[in-house]
């Protein structure tokens, strides 16, 4: 394999030599063994040799000893037949220990991490163990989609309890960034595919913005003789998904989704770092307007994982918002991979200088065994980790309820849950859920959402949910005042006008009709009253007729008559709601709700498209000129979209049921086909039915019912 070749690069002659006879060793032992994806095993050791030479920087004893590590663990005779003085003891233990970490194999992760991390800090006595075993699950979860269902859930368990704090917490924050986006593209697929989608439909509007904004500063920053790089980082998927959860606002909510940062080169001494870095931070403040009360001074005091930066926010003229860092080459060397790039940076080699080097890590590792299984719940301080009690996992917002977690399972479990068993034990639906909580949530078919609710939850689902099931509860009962109400006037022979139902409104102190008539319905208003109201009018009407009312209601109902007549507008496309024609994208049809985009087509005007549809980055990468940003209007009640569900079932006698079942939601039913599967052994069917729904919320509920009926083995959206 060439890709060895990738390692040797970054080491003299004479360490290529030695990390060559320890390669040959695995390469050699692992002959014949084969990786759960069914690739050659010793892919894994030699990618995990180049995250560590390349992306991590530590010296070639290392790389030794994860050849080693790997050779002794399948073959332990190995060892025993190396020639006296091959190795260094140093590289020996380093090799045992990772053989150690890699025999733990706990029963249950999210019951056993204190445990487990107790295992891995006293197996590191030589620190560079833990940061081997971090490049180590880094390699497996970039490859994560390769390995068995059962495995990948494993391997998130244990990565969001275990590798990720242990990662935070030694300042690796581009590999702990990389192994959430990773998690997070495992746990929310949908989320995921659209944050990015979003992220590339923005690219060249965001890379315009960045460089007017860093124009300026480059020019002052040179005049004042500082040599730097100005760069922009965009926001991970993960951070960003993040932000919407905590502060409740959508993607173009989130207004730092990229942060400006300036690099100096400055030699390697902390007095002249600190003061160029001040120098810079004059120059971007003098250029743009500071928020002072965001300034984070990390070179005067470090942090314990030794990063280093200047942190400042600042507003341009125009009001946007950007946040600015300004480091050294050496503080962004650690800052992006840890004080392990400290010895890179340096190319450390002195006795003296290493021993700081692995104390400062060994510190870092004792001082979180000190503090015990808290050190998860500090680094997540805004999110929690929990469980289904089949063991999949789901991230949640710190201060998450067991409401917030039955909305994120689904909204129809939400809309009906009365309660949980956490760990077994029964709670109600307020309870606070904390990382590591196994949560069964308890149903009732009568529950219904009340105002109370609010109060419960943190999530912006669950929020949102709530607040949409209690106005189609309003919208229900004000539809059955309505009609109440029309069936006695009716028999009374009165009739009731727009004008009349904005005075009663305003009699009854209500903000607006549907208030009204949910009134009448839920017995509020007597009837007897509004018929008393209406026929004092008609009799001061009869002394006093109102003739410019008249030719108002009536040029009123003309013009709703118009609008009715008319075929509903529900886009709005870059901010106007112009005779611009569109269609929708027959390759994932969006529904009401859906994060979608418009895309300019040569023959049909503007296709919209949802944001995670198969073919949007694609569409979004080659052709950026022709995206065009879109929104749904706010009401679209009066339309329906066209859904494509495809189901597999395992008996032909299921699909009569689904039919009759999508029947009973009062749904249109385009049409329906059912075809047995090829190459299986299960006997199984391909089931497509199109049908028409009024939004994603609709649709949520119908998917959930197929998926929970006998014989359903999948049902997705196509």
């Amino acid at each position: 394999m060439n890709d060895i070749q990738e390692v040797y690069k970054f080491y003299s002659p004479e360490q290529q030599e030695k990390i060559g006879y320890a390669y040959s060793l695995a390469e050699k032992t692992l002959e014949g063994k084969f990786r759960e994806n069914g690739h050659p095993f010793l892919e894994h050791p030699i990618a995990v040799a180049q995250i560590v030479a390349k992306e991590i920087g530590l010296t070639y004893d290392s790389i030794i000893a994860i050849f080693l590590h790997e050779s002794i663990r399948f073959s332990p005779e190995l060892l025993s037949q190396i020639p006296k003085g091959t190795f260094s003891p140093e590289i020996i233990e380093i090799a045992l220990s990772l053989n150690k970490i890699a025999a733990i194999k706990p029963k249950d992760t999210r019951l056993e991490a204190e445990t487990y991390k107790r295992l891995i800090v006293s197996y590191s006595k030589d620190p560079r163990v833990t940061i081997l075993k971090l490049a180590d699950r880094l390699e497996v979860m970039r490859n994560l989609e390769l390995l068995p269902k059962g495995s990948q859930e494993r391997k998130v368990t244990e990565t969001v309890l275990l590798y990720i704090p242990i990662a935070h917490q030694l300042g690796f924050y581009r590999l702990k960034s990389e192994l959430e986006d990773i998690i997070f593209k495992y746990t929310e697929p949908e989320n995921y595919r659209a944050i990015t989608n979003l992220l590339s439909a923005s690219e060249r509007e965001r890379s315009a913005f960045a460089e007017a904004f860093m124009d300026p500063l480059k020019r002052k920053l040179a005049q004042s003789g500082i040599v730097c790089t100005l760069k922009s980082r965009t926001k991970t998927a993960y951070s960003i998904w993040k932000k919407m959860q905590k502060q409740g606002v959508p993607f173009e909510g989130v207004h730092d989704v990229f942060a400006i940062r300036i690099i100096i080169d400055a030699p390697a001494q902390k007095e002249k770092e600190h003061e160029l870095c001040w120098k810079a931070y004059s120059i971007v403040t003098e250029e743009y307007i500071p928020d002072t009360s965001r300034l984070r001074d990390w070179i005067t005091t470090p942090k314990s994982n030794g990063y280093e930066s200047l942190h400042t926010t600042v507003r341009n003229s125009k009001g946007n918002s950007v946040e600015v860092q300004i480091r050294t080459h050496r503080m962004d060397s650690i800052a992006e991979n840890g004080l392990a790039a400290h010895w890179s940076y340096k190319g450390i080699k002195e006795d003296m200088a290493l021993a700081q080097w692995l104390h400062d890590v060994r510190s870092a590792l004792e001082s979180e065994e000190k503090t015990g299984y808290q050190y998860v719940s500090n680094y997540v301080k805004d999110d929690i980790f929990v469980f289904t009690p089949d063991g999949n996992l789901r991230r949640l917002r710190s201060g998450s309820s067991v409401l917030d977690f039955a909305f994120n399972i689904h909204s129809n479990l939400g809309l009906k849950c009365s309660g949980a068993k956490i760990d077994g034990k029964v709670v109600s639906i307020r309870e606070k859920l904390v990382t590591g909580n196994v949560v069964e949530v308890m149903t009732n078919k009568n529950q219904k959402p009340t105002s109370d609710w609010l109060n419960y939850v943190v999530t912006t689902k669950a929020r949102s949910k709530i607040r949409q099931k209690m106005k189609e509860e309003e919208l229900k009962k004000a539809t059955d005042g309505k009609e109440m109400l029309e069936r006695r006037l009716k028999n009374w022979k009165l009739e009731i006008s727009d004008e009349i139902l904005g005075a009663l409104c305003k009699k009854y102190n209500l903000k607006n009709i549907n208030d009204f008539y949910a009134a009448v319905g839920e017995e509020k208003i007597d009837p007897i009253d509004i018929k008393e109201y209406i026929s004092s009018l008609k009799v001061i009407n009869a002394e006093n007729p109102p003739e410019d009312v008249e030719k108002g209601s009536a040029a009123e109902t003309a013009g709703h008559s118009a609008k009715k007549q008319s075929a509903p507008n529900y886009i709005v496309i870059d901010g106007t709601l112009g005779n611009i024609d569109y269609k929708m994208a027959k390759c994932c049809n969006p529904i009401f709700g859906d994060e979608v985009f418009g895309f300019v087509s040569v023959k049909d005007g503007i296709k919209i498209h949802r944001m995670s549809c198969p073919n949007a980055a694609r569409l979004i990468e080659n052709y950026p000129y022709r995206v065009q940003r879109v929104k749904w209007k706010k009401d679209v009640s009066t339309t329906s979209f066209q859904v494509l569900l495809k189901i597999i079932i395992d008996d032909a006698s299921v699909f009569a049921n689904i039919l009759s079942m999508l029947n009973g939601f009062n749904i249109s039913i385009r049409s329906s086909s059912l075809t047995q599967r090829e190459n299986t052994s299960k006997g199984e069917y391909d089931a497509r039915i199109q049908i028409l729904v009024a939004n994603n919320g609709q649709l949520d509920k119908i998917i959930s019912t197929i998926r929970k009926s006998k014989g359903v083995a999948t049902v997705v959206r196509g």
